[in-house]
């Protein structure tokens, strides 16, 4: 084949055609963990602290305290809540929903706190979709500090898990820990694409734990 006929044959079969000759795609891929809600949790926790990211765990009636603890650990006076999201901020502390702040506005809060579309134990990754209570991409990318609620029963074993449930179509951004990068030398630098500090709320049943 040619490159013409192969550049032809990619177009026809973005379009929907059936690709001549393609060779039918292996799915012989694991597509469930098997794994407790509680394994998940902890298999989460483990690869979000490998990441560098700082995991707490709480009960539902304990959420508002861990999230003052988390704000007061890091000092922060201003943070973004994205509409929908349904955490308390301690008084004293400014909270704004981010909408229509620039990115110098974005960048000067002292973080963002938004909820995810779910979590990939496996991989240690959250997930944000844009929908209610998680904000436009931009928030959980400008400022240095994210804080992520996420319920126990939203994470996921693996990541064929993960597209099952989420909308190709949305807006999605994946996170494996905080913002790193390294240059030819491998120095590692923080905060060059996103956030330089990512913690991580994972509320379920359990007694709080840092």
């Amino acid at each position: 084949m040619s490159a013409r006929d192969e550049m032809l044959a990619r177009v026809r079969f973005a379009l929907g055609e059936p690709r001549p000759g393609a060779e039918p795609v292996p799915r012989g891929y694991r597509a469930a963990a098997g794994l407790t809600r509680g394994e998940l949790a902890e298999l989460l926790a483990d690869r979000l602290a490998d990441y560098g990211a700082k995991v707490r765990r709480c009960a539902p009636s304990e959420l508002g305290a861990t999230v003052a603890a988390a704000l007061a650990e890091r000092g922060a006076r201003a943070v973004i809540v994205p509409v929908g999201l349904d955490v308390q901020v301690p008084d004293g502390i400014e909270q704004m929903p981010g909408d229509g702040m620039t990115a110098a506005e974005l960048d000067g809060v002292d973080g963002v706190i938004t909820g995810a579309a779910l979590a990939i134990a496996e991989t240690g990754t959250i997930v944000l979709d844009g929908a209610l209570g998680q904000g436009r991409r931009a928030l959980s990318l400008i400022p240095d500090y994210h804080l992520c609620v996420l319920r126990g029963d939203q994470i996921v074993g693996l990541v064929p898990e993960a597209l099952a449930l989420l909308d190709p179509r949305s807006p999605l951004t994946w996170i494996s820990g905080p913002s790193a990068t390294s240059d030819i030398e491998l120095e590692r630098v923080s905060g060059v694409h996103g956030p330089r500090t990512l913690e991580v709320i994972i509320v379920a049943g359990q007694q709080a734990r840092c």
